[in-house]
């Protein structure tokens, strides 16, 4: 799709938010929402700095604390899903043959006959047999079970699973939020780590380690030509380089210098951003 489609589109999303948040349209507001960082994703970053920008705004108004209570307002209000019954299932009782119900009838109506005496056979008195003399057992006493040894298993806790992969458009609204935080990083003369992005930004969820390079190299994609590298203030343990940062680096045109290792390349760009970034508002 061409640049300029995009951005009409977009444009066109954007005026239909702004009208459903106007009428306080909860749930059309949503997806307008999620449906215009999509298509801000379909152009290079640079050309959709305007319209993305605005989206940071009215972020602001749908996290606000009065949309939530219009939010949960109509949610209580919504009728309930009814839920359909089930059909009612009648078993048919069994038909019983004439035949068969009157052959029951008459076996149930006739007595049974009981032999008489005299056709009866007689039997024999037997006589009682002697007792038969129980001997005791003599109780043998058990064998005691010898200790059992269970041998001790160390238990590892759980492997924390991986988070699943986040769509084109989030990445992108993740990254309006943090390239701000890392320019306020670059004019302090900082770094900062993943866990400290985090604690800054409570709302960011977990990120797949891909998501995490897509973010970097989205937030140095909708830099100005010739600017330092923020992504090389994301850094690991204490102020070391990030390992992905070189092949991040590299999708945005970075190269090192000849001959230098790229633990230096690398402290050179963070003090470039320092500088760049220090009067800069």
């Amino acid at each position: 799709m061409e640049i300029a489609t995009v951005r009409r589109t977009l444009n066109h999303t954007l005026t239909e938010l702004k009208r459903a948040i106007d009428r306080y349209a909860v749930a059309v507001a949503a997806d307008l929402y999620a449906l215009a960082w999509q298509q801000a994703a379909g152009a290079p970053p640079s050309e959709t700095r305007e319209q993305r920008a605005q989206l940071k705004d009215l972020k602001e108004i749908l996290g606000s604390r009065r949309w939530q209570e219009e939010e949960r307002r109509q949610a209580a209000a919504a009728p309930p899903h009814s839920v359909p019954s089930q059909p009612r299932v009648v078993t048919a009782a069994p038909r019983v043959r004439r035949d068969a119900a009157r052959a029951g009838e008459s076996v149930t109506r006739s007595p049974l006959r009981k032999p008489s005496s005299s056709t009866a056979p007689r039997r024999s008195p037997v006589p009682p047999r002697p007792p038969v003399p129980v001997s005791t057992p003599t109780r043998i006493p058990a064998p005691t079970p010898s200790p059992v040894v269970v041998p001790v298993v160390k238990v590892r806790p759980p492997r924390r699973e991986e988070p699943a992969l986040l769509e084109t458009g989030q990445l992108w609204e993740i990254a309006t939020e943090l390239r701000p935080l890392l320019e306020q990083t670059a004019r302090a003369g900082s770094t900062t780590t993943w866990p400290q992005i985090h604690k800054r930004l409570p709302g960011l969820p977990r990120l797949h380690a891909d998501d995490q390079c897509v973010l970097l190299w989205l937030i140095d994609e909708d830099g100005r030509k010739g600017e330092p590298l923020l992504c090389a203030l994301v850094t690991v343990g204490d102020r070391q380089m990030h390992p992905r940062f070189p092949a991040v680096a590299e999708q945005l045109g970075w190269t090192s210098p000849a001959g230098t290792r790229p633990h230096t390349a690398w402290s050179y760009e963070v003090l470039k951003a320092h500088q760049h970034w220090r009067h800069r508002r």
